[in-house]
């Protein structure tokens, strides 16, 4: 019996080892800036948001901001993840709509904009987006945070 515990004691510590080196995960960051339009005219005060897309759990929130008066943004934030992180930025706006909820555009950042640290190398230019059109995988969204 004293040998049993003694060998479930070692596997537990192994394991107990082994989760805490997997929970050091390298910092990964990456930056976008774009300008929106709606209906020919500067986007101001839209959200966006940038995310680490995860598949199985939660997307991760790396940073948040709004479009200034003449509907630009730059926003840069990273992840803790053991594999790569696949950015993507969320928009969320009202754009020619008046039903309830915000319409949710997702844009995915290519993966050679990604900079191992906290802090960003590069910016991914998404360029100028109209908003007043329908984009394909469009969503709604009652229940983001600002």
């Amino acid at each position: 019996m004293v040998g049993y515990l003694f060998l479930l004691s070692a596997v537990f510590s192994i394991f107990i080892g082994t989760s805490q080196q997997m929970s050091i995960r390298p910092a990964q960051s990456v930056a976008v800036r774009g300008k929106l339009t709606c209906n020919g005219r500067p986007a101001s005060d839209v959200l966006v948001k940038l995310y680490d897309h995860d598949t199985f759990t939660l997307d991760d929130k790396m940073a948040s901001g709004q479009t200034d008066s003449e509907g630009m943004y730059q926003i840069s934030g990273h992840a803790h993840e053991v594999s790569r992180i696949t950015p993507k930025l969320n928009i969320y706006h009202d754009c020619n709509d008046w039903m309830p909820c915000q319409r949710k555009v997702s844009i995915y950042i290519p993966k050679s904009y990604i900079t191992e640290g906290k802090e960003p190398e590069k910016t991914y230019d998404a360029g100028s987006l109209e908003l007043s059109g329908e984009f394909e995988g469009e969503s709604r969204d009652c229940f983001h945070k600002k």
